[in-house]
């Protein structure tokens, strides 16, 4: 029997464009709750938080991160 083609397959050819990665231009210290303009770039249109694979930020900066974005949503400062 012949297989089945994938339809979701890339052509071998084609290559991927890297992620955009962000520049770090913000202490540990900037990476609270109250600062909400920072926290709303690492959060989609539908509110999720984005990974460490596409913000590019250390561990202990994407935990900080991570709570202080679920922090303000329990103070409604974010949606």
């Amino acid at each position: 029997m012949p297989r089945k083609k994938d339809k979701n397959k890339r052509n071998t050819n084609e290559k991927r464009l890297p992620r955009p990665k962000p520049k770090i231009d913000f202490t540990i210290d900037q990476l609270n709750y109250r600062n909400t303009e920072l926290l709303q770039t690492f959060v989609t249109g539908h509110g999720r938080i984005l990974p460490r694979k596409y913000t590019g930020l250390p561990a202990h900066y994407q935990r900080r991160m991570a709570n202080a974005i679920k922090r303000a949503r329990t103070l409604l400062l974010m949606k």
